[in-house]
């Protein structure tokens, strides 16, 4: 009798394994997480150099996994940069895209395109997008805010959105759950030509664009916004229950206006800006411990990076004044086609495949995440919905130390300023860095030559912050010998000018310019 119950346990073991086999397999898929921070630059974390502020988190994150000091955002700019991170193409295939989009944008990636997240809900995984979203809603202009806001993230592979729908600077500032604002009442709807209810920066911006609302306005206070993405980011990863998913969390952290939770205020040495640093890390913090928290850790891939580089602001002055350096030494700032507009920090941990504590000085971008994922997932066959994105799972993986790219096209705001990195040069083909050049401190951005005078930053071109009149009509840097860009050698080597300038041409005028297989 013993042995015949026994065998019936161990048949009926049996046929629950293999008959939940396929799940099985579908539940060791590794979750992946995406992190994209905002405005986050090369200089601003402890393992990238800074000093004046402390990353405990991300710094353990670059100890645990692969540390990249060559990697950039495809644009450095906000809104192009995210929609070549979610397309796998450069931005300016869509019609020259370069800049940001505001609250009256409808959706600017075509629902018919097939996104990173259509990729993994293919491979079986739910998918979230929480965070700053930035690329539009609905498909008129301007968008109605009262309605429906579809399409959005739902009609783009994502299963579940919940975040600030536009950019913690400017109007509408509500959240936005899946199609709706949070809180908005019927008896109390959006009116364009209204002040919106908010206490960012009333004397540096014009909000005069939309009101109403009240009550959804109310649900968004500043202090509170990085703690309500955390949490809803970090509920969402619970409810999963074992299921693989995608989570694409893009912070508000660290774009101005800088409004960190009470607790961090004058917790850094680098003013408010480093203060909205220290709470950016604990967000990470709060995520990673999560996945400890559900037993998950080993199974997950975390990516972490920013969808460009520091901006100098009024917060990031005073930062550089009591020595914070957002790029560090690196050239220029958001906007700029300089190398500190747009190289940024980019760290992957996956336990277990990427070795601890690893560095690659790879040049790669955030446009390569697409294709990489795709591979991780098992459908390799996807990377050729990706027109520009490369498959950087042999670096990851440290079966290689080579090159994956050949060259990268950088877009600033500025389209005349289209750029590319190819090897160890960087070429530029106008005068200028093509980025924002407004001079006047607060009033959104100090890039551009009238960043200069804010700045120990030197630059062959520009003497007191202005171009010189005898400037060479494009720039060509030699990054192995001058990463810093203080010396612009178009004039000496007219060939390379040549060999750049036919082949940005060639890029822009090509289909797709990363290989299928």
């Amino acid at each position: 009798m013993r042995i015949r119950i026994k065998s019936i346990f161990i048949i009926g073991g049996l046929i629950c394994f293999f008959g939940s086999c396929k799940e099985y397999q579908i539940q060791t898929k590794p979750n992946v997480i995406i992190i994209n921070t905002d405005d986050l630059g090369f200089g601003d974390l402890g393992c990238y150099g800074a000093t004046k502020v402390h990353t405990p988190n991300i710094d353990k994150l670059a100890q645990e996994g692969m540390r990249f000091t060559d990697a950039h955002s495809a644009s450095a700019v906000c809104t192009p940069s995210r929609y070549a991170l979610i397309t796998g193409e450069y931005p300016f295939r869509k019609d020259g895209l370069s800049s940001p989009v505001f609250l009256k944008s409808p959706l600017i990636i075509d629902t018919t395109n097939v996104t990173i997240a259509d990729v993994m809900k293919k491979a079986g995984y739910s998918t979230a997008c929480i965070g700053k979203w930035h690329l539009g809603f609905g498909k008129t202009k301007p968008t109605n805010w009262n309605k429906k806001l579809s399409p959005g993230p739902l009609e783009l592979g994502f299963d579940y959105y919940f975040g600030v729908p536009v950019v913690n600077s400017h109007p509408p500032f509500v959240y936005v759950e899946n199609h709706q604002v949070v809180g908005l009442s019927s008896d109390d709807p959006f009116v364009y030509g209204k002040t919106a209810s908010t206490k960012i920066y009333p004397e540096k911006f014009d909000l005069n664009q939309i009101g109403g609302a009240e009550a959804a306005h109310v649900l968004y206070q500043d202090e509170e916004v990085g703690t309500t993405l955390k949490n809803k980011a970090v509920q969402w990863i619970r409810e999963q229950k074992g299921k693989p998913f995608m989570l694409y969390f893009a912070t508000t952290n660290i774009h101005h206006p800088f409004t960190p939770a009470p607790q961090f205020n004058g917790t850094s040495e680098a003013g408010i800006y480093g203060d909205f640093i220290h709470e950016l890390d604990w967000i990470v913090g709060e995520v990673l411990e999560v996945l400890k928290e559900q037993g998950i850790e080993d199974n997950t891939i975390v990516v972490f990076t920013s969808d460009n580089g520091g901006m100098l602001n009024q917060g990031g002055q005073q930062a550089w004044e009591l020595g914070h350096y957002m790029n560090r030494d690196l050239l220029g700032f958001k906007f700029d086609a300089w190398e500190g507009g747009h190289r940024v920090p980019f760290i992957v941990k996956w336990p277990g495949t990427i070795k601890k504590a690893s560095t690659s000085n790879a040049l790669i971008s955030n446009v390569d995440i697409f294709s990489t994922l795709s591979t991780i997932v098992g459908l390799p066959e996807m990377k050729k919905e990706a027109k520009d994105s490369y498959d950087i799972l042999p670096l990851l993986k440290g079966e290689t130390e080579k090159q994956v790219r050949e060259d990268l096209i950088i877009s600033p705001v500025k389209q005349s300023h289209i750029a590319i990195r190819k090897g160890k040069w960087m070429y530029i083909g106008a005068k200028g860095g093509g980025g924002f050049t407004n001079p006047n401190i607060g009033n959104h951005a100090l890039g551009g030559p009238g960043a200069f005078k804010f700045t120990n930053q030197v630059n062959s071109d520009i003497v007191d912050g202005k171009i010189k009149p005898n400037a060479p009509k494009g720039q060509l840097y030699n990054l192995e010998k001058d990463p810093f860009q203080s010396n612009n050698v178009y004039d000496d080597f007219p060939d390379i000018v040549e060999q750049m300038d036919n082949r940005i041409a060639e890029l822009l005028d090509s289909e797709r310019t990363a290989p299928v297989k």
